[in-house]
């Protein structure tokens, strides 16, 4: 699988280096969007640059790279005040029995500054709010302090503090405090998350024991689970997958929550943890049917499964070499899910006339697209052949060899790079000097044949450099052939007369 991810990875570099050494040489910043976008070594950029004739902007690589470092040092620049103690007295975190809580007070406020301006914190106690851990996002709600309501907008740990952001701090952080839990979006939560423990445990059944997670995102909107496994998941597996998770729920499997278990004991059950997590003495262990899902967790849950209402796989994707991602809905989520997907279908049999099968009627259509793919392409090289054929006519006489410049009416610049080539070789030793506009931008192409760049001191490269000022644009390449793009289509035949007069004297040529 790395093997597969690797050569994945050098053919769409390859692909995009291709792209940008069609317009001369790779600057640093194409350098850097090589190793920083499509995962290209520099080193291997180095090679095939050496390779195709080109150079590589190092220094300007270098400061790209400094540049992103930078940037990324930048974004994490804040300035954390000190906490001012309100009161004394350690934090009690009781969110998974209360989501209101009444007779709380403030502990700790500080202020956070950032580029972005300033945010508020607030530590209290007793707390409902479930901090961000475990992959599920930390609990919202607000906090009544005196006869001031205050928006909870997150919910961190930092160290043994349940760090509440808050839109402002309290006039009188003395006065006694309401914490609320936002229920709805808690409920929600829960159910993801719940979710996300009986997909570990239908995939591991279906793919087998070797799926662990490898990382997940539970909040109130949808799930996402990654896992390791070495292949695509078929859409057959999915299905059961889907349907094990789905009949545990209809089920209503409760919960069974043991909060202060010895690690030793957790073991003993037969507990799923998280790789590469470490545990302390004591953990807490949620279980939904010993024989299906027993893990090791400190997040909240429904109190029984049917809760969840019902469970759909939205996505599956690969996130790395032998990870694979999946991603769901649960309750309404779900439910709207499916709607919208019902809703498409009956937009799509409709257009069609609501056939019989509908099935069938698609496959239909898309037969008939392809034979329709099939006769444009093949129009598309029959009028190429014939556009080949008129500029070859077209050619016009210099000492010891033809050149062809023209206006193409194209806007593929690929096609126009292959019908550059045929000319060169049909009419060789030739000078061909092609220009088009593609979705409004305008290109030249040079192809010169390897015979005249040693005996008349012709370079594609440099005449391409010259031609591409007209069109208030750059390019390059290699002695033979070369590409340029520009902002100027209007000097598109500028930059063509431009090339017959830098070539040589104009001299028509019998067909």
């Amino acid at each position: 699988e790395e093997e597969r991810s690797f050569l994945r990875t050098l053919r769409d570099g390859l692909e995009r280096f291709e792209v940008l050494a069609e317009a001369g040489d790779i600057s640093g910043e194409n350098a850097f969007e090589l190793y920083d976008t499509f995962g290209f070594p520099i080193d291997l950029t180095q090679l095939v640059a050496a390779e195709r004739g080109v150079a590589v902007d190092m220094p300007g690589f270098a400061e790209a790279l400094e540049t992103q470092k930078s940037r990324s040092r930048s974004a994490g620049e804040r300035e954390v005040g000190d906490w001012e103690v309100v009161a004394e007295g350690q934090p009690e975190f009781v969110g998974y029995d209360e989501l209101d809580v009444r007779g709380a007070r403030v502990l700790r406020q500080r202020t956070v500054t950032t580029k972005r301006g300033k945010t508020y914190q607030l530590v209290v106690t007793p707390t409902p709010f479930y901090a961000e851990g475990g992959g599920q996002v930390g609990d919202r709600g607000a906090v009544v302090v005196g006869d001031e309501e205050i928006a909870v907008l997150d919910t961190t740990r930092e160290n043994d503090l349940f760090v509440l952001s808050v839109e402002r701090l309290p006039r009188d952080p003395h006065a006694a405090v309401r914490a609320r839990v936002d229920a709805g979006l808690r409920q929600n939560t829960e159910r993801n998350h719940t979710a996300t423990h009986l997909l570990q445990a239908a995939l591991k059944q279906v793919l087998g024991e070797h799926v662990q997670q490898r990382g997940s995102l539970v909040n109130g909107d949808y799930l996402r689970f990654d896992f390791s496994h070495f292949a695509r998941v078929e859409p057959e597996q999915l299905r059961r997958v889907e349907a094990l998770v789905n009949e545990k729920i209809r089920a209503t499997v409760p919960l069974e929550e043991a909060r202060s278990v010895p690690i030793a004991e957790a073991e003993a059950a037969g507990a799923t943890m998280l790789f590469g997590e470490k545990y302390g003495e004591r953990v807490r262990m949620i279980t939904f049917d010993a024989e299906f899902s027993r893990e090791l967790c400190g997040g909240t849950h429904v109190s029984n499964t049917g809760a969840i209402g019902h469970f759909r796989i939205t996505n599956e994707t690969s996130v790395a070499a032998g990870i694979r991602r999946i991603e769901a809905v649960t309750g309404g989520g779900a439910d709207d899910y499916v709607n919208g997907r019902l809703a498409t279908l009956e937009e799509v049999s409709a257009s069609l006339k609501n056939p019989r099968d509908l099935v069938a009627q698609v496959d239909g259509l898309q037969e008939e697209a392809r034979a329709l793919r099939k006769e444009v392409e093949r129009l598309r090289q029959a009028e190429a052949a014939s556009l080949g054929d008129r500029l070859a006519a077209s050619a016009e006489a210099r000492d010891g060899y033809r050149l062809v410049t023209a206006r193409l009416p194209l806007d593929d610049a690929k096609a126009a790079k292959g019908l550059a080539f045929q000319l060169e070789e049909k009419l060789a030793p030739a000078v061909v000097v092609l220009g088009l506009e593609a979705k409004g931008k305008p290109q030249l192409l040079v192809a010169i044949s390897k015979s005249l760049v040693g005996s008349h001191d012709l370079h594609a490269g440099r005449l391409v450099k010259d031609l591409a000022a007209v069109i208030g644009g750059g390019g390059g390449g290699q002695p033979f052939f070369a590409s340029a793009g520009g902002s100027r289509p209007e000097q598109l035949d500028a930059a063509l007369a431009r090339a017959r007069q830098l070539v040589g004297a104009d001299e028509r040529a019998a067909p």
